[in-house]
């Protein structure tokens, strides 16, 4: 028998093939991460530049097509939009791996990125469970995330050591594919549909009330501050502390394994409460206190010990943020919500790792610390204006 608080066995099969699906994609995204900065500086036309442009490439085209998919996926279905963008990602994926410049990466690299499905899959995870049950099915998709992070940044140094930077975008490729499968034969056929939109649905407080701002703010810094991290730290790890990047798998695997324990407590701090701002603020001060102490570490265990804060706060956020928007967010808009919570993600990858690039060459790591403690001070001031309060979805009468 099921209760309120157990998952049926539909919803079970969705978030497992749900969550599934985004580890296949995820991993292939963020195997890049730690190995772009390292085996592209030598490519003709490369700059510190044009490197964080490359690594940020991929966020400007999500971001500027989450928000008309996520809205798309409310009128014709979520599944359409999420296989037109797994194929347009595998499309991309090829023309990186065969580039032999910094600009044929970011070409693939851009198109990698027009296959923006995230506010389509997410919005799918929530149409497939009650709302009794969100939360713990965004807990697992969270994780499912943030286990392909883990192994992503553990594979990619080594898939890269032997099979180079275009070894890794073509297995990049065989994961798209592998999500394609998922979708194609592993998802149950009749997958709820969204709700239709009636004419008096929309307004702009369904989509900017409720402090859902500040969850679209939140998600923009995080994944800037990653990327300009990522710009900085396997490069410093070759060149300034001398550690060899086929074993840069080591510490990235050892410093994330560590990390996942309190994230976990942090992510059940935030899980089902009215107000998650005291969690937030402890995943924000963990990442950021972690990317200071990695930026403007002296030896390699400082590394160590930043970039495990850093991966605290970064597992803790990617669980709580997109359970709080589907809360937040009124349900008939969620995908437009979700929309817009991923066009800032993808928009924060591409400012953070072009600005890191830009500002790497005028002032150094240390400008980038600045910048940092900065956005830092303006998050959490931003986050305890007042709490968040679910939106109230207007219902028109015929």
């Amino acid at each position: 028998m099921t209760t309120q608080s157990t998952l049926t066995s539909g919803e079970r099969r969705a978030i497992l093939a749900l969550g599934s699906l985004y580890s296949f994609r995820m991993l292939g995204l963020f195997m890049v991460l730690p190995v772009l900065g390292v085996y592209a500086v030598d490519l003709p036309g490369a700059t510190p530049e044009k490197l964080g442009i490359a690594l940020g490439a991929y966020g400007l085209t999500q971001a500027c097509l989450q928000l008309p998919l996520g809205w798309l996926s409310d009128r014709i279905g979520r599944l359409p939009i999420v296989i037109a963008g797994l194929c347009l990602f595998i499309a991309g994926s090829l023309v990186a791996a065969a580039a032999d410049t910094i600009h044929g990466i970011i070409a693939g690299r851009f198109l990698q990125g027009a296959g923006a499905i995230a506010a389509a899959l997410t919005a799918l995870a929530a149409d497939s469970t009650r709302e009794s049950q969100r939360t713990k099915a965004m807990a697992v998709i969270g994780a499912s995330v943030g286990l392909s992070f883990v192994l992503a940044i553990v594979l990619g140094p080594v898939i890269a050591a032997s099979l180079g930077l275009q070894g890794v975008f073509f297995v990049t490729a065989g994961l798209g594919a592998v999500g394609l499968v998922i979708v194609l034969t592993v998802l149950p056929k009749n997958m709820p549909k969204a709700a239709a939109i009636a004419d008096g649905d929309w307004a702009v407080d369904h989509v900017f009330g409720g402090r859902l701002p500040v969850l679209y703010a939140s998600v923009f810094l995080l994944h800037g501050l990653m990327m300009a991290t990522f710009l900085i730290i396997p490069s410093a790890l070759v060149d300034t502390f001398g550690y060899a990047a086929s074993d840069h798998w080591v510490i990235y695997l050892v410093t994330v394994m560590l990390s996942i324990p309190p994230a976990l407590l942090i992510m059940r701090m935030g899980r089902g409460v009215e107000d998650p701002r005291s969690a937030l603020s402890l995943a924000i001060l963990s990442l950021v206190g972690g990317i200071l102490t990695a930026l403007l570490a002296p030896n390699l265990l400082t590394v160590g010990v930043g970039l495990g804060f850093m991966f605290v706060g970064i597992n803790a956020l990617e669980a709580i943020l997109p359970a709080t928007v589907t809360r937040v967010a009124p349900g008939r808009l969620r995908g437009t919500a979700l929309g817009i919570f991923a066009t800032c993600q993808f928009l924060g990858i591409f400012v953070g790792g072009a600005l890191a690039g830009f500002i790497l060459s005028a002032g150094g790591s240390q400008a980038v610390a600045i910048l940092a403690s900065f956005c830092a001070l303006v998050w959490l001031g931003a986050l305890w204006l007042k709490p968040f309060t679910p939106v109230i979805t207007v219902v028109s009468h015929e």
